[in-house]
């Protein structure tokens, strides 16, 4: 075997062994339905917190969305934290019922400072009142028993869990859609998977429950990169937290324009640089000292994947460039062939495998997209892979780029009877 050869069969073997048990995972989501929780014992009290930066045109929704929950209003709060707003996003909330602070904080941009800000006042004006907060981000709508089935799985005693991700405009842009596809995936063939193998799961930006225990033990939110969700849920993962999952439906904006999509996953791969070198080391010893499947999960969810088939595509490209220059001294024209192949078997190959996960996806999940264009659902499954293909470049220009962060606009502004009857 040429040097080519023996380094791309070691890359296989490497992918292979490490995320095959993703492919385990997808198998128990196709034969496994949702994970269902017995009736609670009681009903609990809850704390929805929500960030809002300029996000007038959406915030009653949500706000009025969970007011329509079907599980008593005396037992859930609304705060909403109006974050350096230039617009109406503080009187539309206080309009909708909700209670609004109002934080003015330049220096501390980012999610993560106003979950801080807020969970402390909330701390300090409603001590020992909630049992657990429940977060979400200004765009989200929440289906009608969204809390009654959070509640079933929080009495069950769990300190965090995350929920059912879908979306509101699948049907914006083939973006839109690509994003809507990954979530639904996320939830059925990850989180759920993740239950009924009875590992942690991972919360994912919004529609997810902490514990009171946990932020009145850290005095607020002590997570600040630029995931700090991942980055808790790395946290859970080192320290023997399990993350439950439950299949309470919400919906979240996606991004819709390539340009939006880029700023906003470049933010979210930097924020994996900053997880991975912060918290890979410990992984590495929960994994070696506990034998924990949790802190390996989160090893492979964090670790740049990415750019390990960046490397190989790159290595193959200089042997076939080198190769060809120098006229069958370093190497032969049939291992310039073989080397061809290797590049294009790589990227067929992981095309087929994101068409197949969208397939899969929309087949199994097709009850969940509410989308009043059939044809998007179906072209959606051939720019899918695309769409992931993107992740390569971004992986890398933020490992060198300094990425701050950058709020994503949101303003489709609809109810969740409109997004429930494919209405854009």
């Amino acid at each position: 075997m040429a040097p080519i050869e023996i380094f791309n069969t070691a890359i296989a073997v490497l992918f292979t062994i490490c995320f095959f048990y993703q492919g385990v995972f997808f198998l128990v989501g196709l034969i496994k339905n949702e994970v269902a929780f017995p009736p609670a014992r009681r009903q609990h009290r809850y704390a929805f917190f929500i960030a809002a930066h300029n996000e007038e045109a959406v915030i009653a929704n949500l706000v009025q969305s969970i007011k329509e929950q079907d599980y008593p209003a005396e037992l859930i709060d609304i705060f909403v934290v109006a974050d350096a707003c230039t617009d109406a996003t503080a009187e539309r909330a206080r309009e909708a019922g909700a209670i609004v602070y109002e934080r003015h904080d330049l220096a501390r941009k980012g999610k993560s400072w106003v979950m801080d800000y807020g969970f402390n006042r909330i701390l300090a004006e409603y001590p020992g009142v909630h049992e657990a907060f429940i977060i979400f981000d200004a765009d989200n709508l929440l289906s009608k028993n969204y809390v009654s089935v959070m509640n079933d799985a929080f009495d069950q005693g769990y300190l965090a869990l995350t929920s059912y991700r879908n979306s509101k405009n699948f049907g914006s842009s083939w973006i839109s859609a690509a994003y809507s596809i990954w979530f639904l995936r996320e939830a059925r063939f990850l989180n759920n998977a993740r239950m009924h193998c009875g590992t942690s799961c991972a919360v994912s930006g919004s529609g997810y429950l902490v514990s009171a225990k946990i932020i009145e033990a850290m005095h607020g939110w002590h997570f600040h990169t630029l995931t700090e969700d991942i980055q808790f849920s790395t946290f859970c993962a080192v320290h023997g937290i399990r993350i439950g999952y439950a299949p309470a439906e919400f919906y979240d904006e996606q991004p819709v324009t390539l340009d939006a999509s880029i700023k906003q996953r470049r933010r979210w791969s930097k924020g994996f640089y900053q997880v991975f070198f912060t918290y890979g080391g410990q992984l590495v010893r929960s994994i070696a000292k506990t034998r924990s499947f949790a802190a390996y999960d989160l090893l492979m969810v964090i670790a740049p994947a990415t750019l390990l088939t960046l490397v190989s595509l790159l290595a193959n490209g200089t042997f076939l460039v080198v190769g060809s220059l120098s006229h069958g001294f370093l190497a032969t024209d049939a291992e310039l062939a073989r080397c061809v192949g290797s590049i294009v078997l790589s990227l067929a190959g992981s095309y087929l495998t994101f068409f197949l996960v969208a397939l899969t996806t929309t087949v199994f999940e097709r009850d969940h997209i509410h989308c009043p264009s059939r044809w998007r659902v179906v072209a959606n499954l051939f720019t899918f892979p695309l769409f992931m293909f993107t992740y390569i470049p971004l992986t890398v220009t933020a490992l060198f780029l300094k990425v701050d962060w950058i709020p994503t606009p949101h303003d489709v502004s609809v109810t969740l009877d409109q997004v429930v009857e494919g209405v854009r």
